[in-house]
């Protein structure tokens, strides 16, 4: 092939094996005037002519070809002569590929769209292809919502994740599993959002892991009885799942206070450490400490709080404080472990982290992931200010030194907040977020986001979903209130929520006369990434919270 390949899967039998590689997306302007070589501007009729960090030009398909252990031959495209995309973009990989058992046919994911209907769009569906003849089968055809991650046993059972909307990128994923050709939803007593998902070898459970209560165990269910157990589990996140024999397995696991690291454990048995990667590192770092609070909602429910103590933590000291504000805006605050948003990083410059599983977040059933929907200045922002209000009352708590920082929807929260705090807060950093929601609704790439989160279009004068998403979760709205100092942080190749958000937001808070900072990364996306702009963005990061929270 001429082309890199981002991924391959060797069949059962190891005589044929499926490698991912792009195509061309679409005529660029040289195929349209020849005589123009050097012109880079781009002629653009459709929806989706970018995504992510990347104008849309490749698009990857699997190619099947034979594989003799050091050769591969006879190499054609599974999607020959469509514009279809398989693996999806931004996420997908080869965890979107399967063989049969018997080597004669794949399965792969495809959400087979272009254009507006991509843009508008969750139905993904898993296609059966035979290799001999080509024919393609769709197996979940009438599925509405994702339909992902297929995972075949031995003896052909087919699982795979599936979402029941169409339009809704965060809803409940679910079990399905595909048995004689009747397709099951074995998760539909079980009310959390499935990750990740494989079959033991004796094909009696799948094992799979999910958010639950703030962490990130390991679960199995029996397929049989439908009965679930959690196998693993702790103040930890796990991270992937392999079986190394019969009923032995390997995984890797991390926490706020630790990285990934390589674990083996047995089902009910505590994980033996093989992997001690970071240590030399970790070793030299303080004695962070990681609690969980329960902090009473506005509606008398609880919120599963994580704060992190920084070292030689002294209860009869008062301590500048970080309420973390998550993203997604459906991404769980578990256990996570980040390079970028590093809370162990924040609690070792001496500061308090708080970081609340508000509302909109998955771990703690469908009815509370899906509050923020149409929602977003709802009872998510209540649960944030009941906490940072909760919080103060902590006899360690300086209640006058109190940020609020955030990325991505944890960013629009910052903005939110910053209109409507009422002197709770002594000073925001933003990362990425949305400042204008009119804007952002006509700016993003992926439409299907801003239909079901806001509820619809800024023209939908009749729909009232939206119109109140427009008139009171809109932070641009709230900036006559502005009156703490900010910073805010943007990527020029973020194509999520453009760096216009960002811009607006700064010059907004300099003609309001607030003090204010902006750093912009010309080559980023919607993280901070690159080695030297990772540095520079901690450097400012605790730069601008230091001046304002450790006067």
């Amino acid at each position: 092939m001429e082309k890199d390949i981002e991924g391959f899967v060797i069949s059962p039998d190891e005589k044929k094996v499926i490698l991912v590689s792009t195509v061309k997306y679409g005529q660029t302007t040289q195929d349209l005037y020849p005589d123009l070589p050097k012109t880079d501007g781009r002629i653009i009729d459709d929806l989706m002519y970018r995504h992510w960090n990347e104008w849309t030009a490749e698009i990857p398909h699997p190619f099947v070809g034979d594989f003799n252990g050091t050769e591969v031959t006879g190499v054609k495209d599974v999607l020959e002569g469509t514009q279809f995309e398989s693996p999806m973009r931004p996420w997908g990989g080869v965890e979107q590929l399967a063989w049969m058992p018997d080597s004669k046919s794949l399965i792969y994911v495809c959400r087979k769209k272009t254009g507006k209907e991509y843009a508008v769009s969750t139905n993904s569906d898993l296609f059966l292809y035979d290799v001999a003849t080509g024919n393609t089968k769709n197996l979940t055809e009438g599925m509405m919502g994702y339909d992902n991650n297929p995972i075949v046993s031995k003896s052909g059972k087919i699982a795979w994740l599936s979402m029941e909307h169409d339009g809704y990128e965060a809803d409940k994923n679910r079990i399905f599993l595909l048995d004689g050709g009747k397709k099951v939803d074995l998760t539909a007593d079980w009310d959390y959002s499935v990750d990740f998902i494989t079959w033991s070898p004796d094909e009696k459970y799948i094992y799979f892991i999910c958010a639950y209560q703030g962490t990130m165990p390991i679960f199995r269910m029996e397929v049989k009885t439908r009965k679930v157990e959690q196998v693993a589990g702790g103040q930890y996140d796990y991270d992937g799942l392999q079986f190394a024999g019969k009923d032995l397995m390997v995984t890797c696991r991390h926490s706020f206070l630790e990285p990934n690291e390589v674990y083996s454990f047995k089902a009910g048995k505590e994980p033996v450490k093989l992997t001690s990667v970071t240590a030399p590192i970790m070793n030299t770092l303080g004695d962070v400490k990681c609690e969980k609070v329960m902090v009473p909602a506005t509606d008398g429910k609880m919120i599963t709080t994580w704060v992190l103590l920084p070292p030689n933590f002294d209860p009869n000291k008062k301590y500048p404080s970080l309420l973390f504000c998550e993203g997604g805006p459906q991404s769980p605050v578990s256990q996570f472990w980040s390079y970028r948003w590093n809370l162990r990083i924040m609690a070792e410059n001496g500061y308090v982290v708080i970081a609340p599983n508000r509302r909109g977040l998955p771990g703690f059933g469908t009815e509370w992931n899906a509050q923020i929907s149409g929602d977003y200045s709802g009872q998510c922002m209540k649960d944030y200010l009941s906490t940072a209000d909760f919080m103060k009352e902590k006899p360690y708590i300086d209640g006058d030194r109190m940020g609020a920082v955030g990325a991505s929807f944890g960013g629009y929260s910052v903005y939110w907040l910053a209109g409507n705090h009422n002197k709770r807060f002594a000073c925001f950093l933003s990362h990425a977020g949305i400042f204008d929601l009119r804007a952002q609704y006509c700016e993003t790439e992926e439409m299907w986001f801003v239909n079901w989160d806001l509820g619809g279009a800024p023209w939908d004068k009749d729909n009232e979903v939206a119109m109140r998403s427009y008139r009171e979760a809109d932070p641009k709205n709230y900036v006559q209130n502005w009156d703490t100092p900010i910073l805010v942080v943007t990527g020029e190749n973020d194509f999520r929520i453009s760096y216009s958000q960002t811009m607006q937001a700064f010059n907004a808070a300099k003609m309001r006369g607030i003090p204010a900072r902006m750093v912009l990364f010309p080559s980023e996306c919607h993280w901070v990434t690159k080695p030297q702009n990772s540095i520079l963005w901690q450097r400012e990061y605790f730069r601008w919270l230091d001046q304002w929270l450790k006067k």
